[in-house]
């Protein structure tokens, strides 16, 4: 089991959330958008400038930052 943080994670793959590195506000935001425990997530697309990149989740596309990003550990 090799984990990184979501900012890594390559284009069109996919990875399994295993953590949340942060607290307060921004935990309950992530939490809201499903990144929650094994759940799937897949890069799909980035931006032209690298920030934000859009992942697939749970059938919803979302954007998420790099900082926000880097909150998250996932397994691939």
């Amino acid at each position: 089991m090799n984990t990184i943080t979501l900012d890594k994670l390559p284009l069109n793959s996919y990875g399994k959330i295993v953590s949340l590195n942060c607290v307060g506000p921004i935990h309950r935001r992530l939490l809201d958008l499903g990144l929650i425990k094994n759940t799937p997530i897949k890069a799909i697309l980035k931006s032209p400038f690298g920030d934000p990149t859009a992942y697939e989740v749970r059938g919803s596309t979302i954007a998420l930052r790099k900082e926000d990003a880097k909150l998250i550990i996932c397994e691939i």
